[in-house]
């Protein structure tokens, strides 16, 4: 999962499918599902493409889109916020998965 930062952010959610997840090195909670996230951006990389940025250094970008717990995952489709998990529900692989299950795109190309 990629790194981006308060500069890289708004080309990162311009085009296509991303998840965001916005974190800190400090937090308990991102450190407890960070293993699994190499596994649910693996799974569904035909989806989205997946980037983490920390609101500590991308304060304005937090404040921006209103991220007051972490890990808070925001889901964007061409710049647009479409989905959120805020972190009261983003305490298991299996809340993070459900979440990025429901944001698949089921249409065929």
């Amino acid at each position: 999962m990629q790194k981006i930062n308060q500069d890289s952010f708004a080309d990162f959610i311009t085009e296509g499918k991303k998840v965001v997840e916005f974190s800190a090195d400090w937090c308990v909670d991102c450190k407890r599902v960070a293993p699994d996230m190499p596994e649910l951006a693996q799974k569904f990389a035909d989806q989205f493409v997946f980037a983490e940025i920390d609101v500590d250094e991308a304060r304005t970008v937090a404040e921006q889109y209103g991220v007051k717990g972490i890990p808070t995952f925001v889901v964007f489709e061409n710049g647009k916020e479409i989905g959120r998990l805020p972190s009261r529900f983003a305490k298991t692989k299996d809340q993070i998965e459900a979440f990025l299950q429901e944001h698949v795109s089921t249409e065929k190309i």
